[in-house]
């Protein structure tokens, strides 16, 4: 005769394996270290004080200050 097993603990036992396979994947397609978030937030940080430092207009930062096109 064969070993007796309980069912419900191994449905549990392959449900947890089935989904550490799904949560691996997904940290291989999601997952950015935090030494590349902080780079890329670093760079899109000096981005915006290049571009804020070439304006022209320097008081007018992201958008125009009025919606009004005849204001001067």
């Amino acid at each position: 005769m064969g070993d007796v097993i309980n069912l419900r603990l191994a449905r549990k036992r392959a449900a947890r394996a089935a989904d550490a396979e799904v949560a691996e994947r997904n940290r291989a397609r999601h997952g950015i270290a935090k030494p590349e978030r902080e780079m890329a937030r670093r760079e899109a940080e000096r981005a915006e004080r290049l571009l804020d430092a070439a304006r022209r207009d320097p008081s007018a930062k992201h958008s125009r200050e009025t919606d009004d096109p005849t204001a001067p």
